[in-house]
């Protein structure tokens, strides 16, 4: 068997076609929705290779018309599907989701993922040679909640050893998927051996019981070479450790780089933006991509928080899960301006496509 082609990044797991409602109101009120595609995963794989890079996304979908839409949407925008099954037995996922309410973030969500093609995925179907063959591999606690093959799968993905590819995790903690109470457990198990791992503050404390802030939620989750923990609208705070050297990321072949602008040991803070904000579904998948994007490029720390800003903020103010991130140079401008700048910064509909200096984003 011929070597995988390497990539820069490969992320694994379900994407599904989303129903988006055609105007508010209740699930059993809408009359009709507009497709589109959902995934954690693969929402972090579209937002990076729209951005230039070598992506792999890789899963299972089933042999009919949703399956097809998935696969050709995705690769879409660049992103190598080769390496997704097709199942003949068990269907593609779908969900449902009523507009949610702006001050509440309140909004109905009907989920038709039992026993989907998604959830079958084992370390026996999937070509783990396939999987391996990126310089990073992004996973999410989603897949683990699937089944118990999904779980498995995972846990030889982030099993220690030679010849892994550094692997971001986003904690992703969904209580109703999960079949019973050991989800908690489960994901801190995994997040504890992953390199980099994304978590919010408030799922930290739902999930883990946690309380005291990022430090805190450091305490719990002091394994991972860098640790990001989201803070809503207040910002992000990005720990790096000795244990990692995560400064990151090596060439296929190379030893990883240091990070000199973020010092091992080192705990960085950057405020979120103001946002006009569309809708929330899928700012969390479009932060860890921009600051992925900035980790691939070695990137000093609190330009990677920025990013994640940045790329989140683009999501925020799109109606989909998916929004197309800002261009490099209009990304790289934006994150160089001083702290005092960065703070008056409010971003609305269609900013990403207005390739202005900071001055003219700013508020009046």
């Amino acid at each position: 068997m011929n070597a995988p082609d390497a990539v820069d990044v490969v992320a694994l797991g379900e994407s599904m076609v989303t129903f988006l409602p055609s105007r508010p109101g209740r699930l059993a009120d809408v009359p009709s929705f507009d497709r589109a595609i959902g995934g954690a995963e693969s929402n972090v794989a579209c937002g990076l290779a729209a951005a230039g890079f070598a992506v792999r996304w890789v899963s299972r979908v089933g042999a009919d018309g949703f399956g097809d839409h998935l696969v050709e949407t995705i690769g879409g925008y660049g992103v190598d599907t080769s390496a997704v099954g097709r199942d003949p037995s068990r269907p593609t996922g779908v969900y449902f989701r009523t507009a949610g309410d702006r001050a509440t973030d309140r909004h109905e969500v009907a989920y038709y993922r039992a026993g989907s093609a998604a959830s079958a995925m084992s370390v026996e179907n999937v070509d783990l040679s396939v999987v391996r063959a990126g310089r990073l591999l992004h996973l999410s606690g989603i897949t683990a909640a699937l089944s118990d093959d999904c779980l498995g799968l995972l846990r030889e993905l982030t099993a220690p050893g030679g010849g892994r590819p550094v692997v971001s995790f986003d904690v992703n903690h969904r209580a109703g998927l999960w079949r019973d109470a050991d989800g908690p457990r489960v994901l801190l198990e995994l997040a504890r051996r992953a390199d980099i791992v994304f978590v919010g503050e408030d799922e930290a404390e739902e999930a883990w019981g946690v309380t005291g802030g990022p430090a805190a939620v450091r305490a719990v989750l002091s394994e991972p070479g860098v640790l990001v923990v989201k803070q809503g609208a207040k910002g992000a705070t990005a720990f790096v450790s000795g244990a990692g050297e995560w400064g990151l990321v090596a060439p296929r072949g190379g030893a990883a780089n240091r990070c000199s602008p973020a010092p091992l040991g080192s705990v960085t803070f950057a405020p979120a933006l103001e946002v006009d904000i569309v809708a929330t579904t899928g700012a969390g998948d479009a932060f860890a991509a921009g600051f992925l994007s900035a980790t691939l490029r070695n990137l000093p720390l609190r330009d990677r928080l920025r990013h994640g800003h940045l790329w989140a903020a683009a999501a925020l103010t799109a109606p989909g899960d998916l929004a197309v991130p800002p261009s490099r140079a209009h990304a790289d401008r934006l994150v160089a301006v001083g702290d005092d700048t960065w703070g008056t910064l409010r971003l609305g509909p269609g900013w990403t496509q207005a390739e202005t200096a900071p001055e003219e984003v700013r508020t009046p």
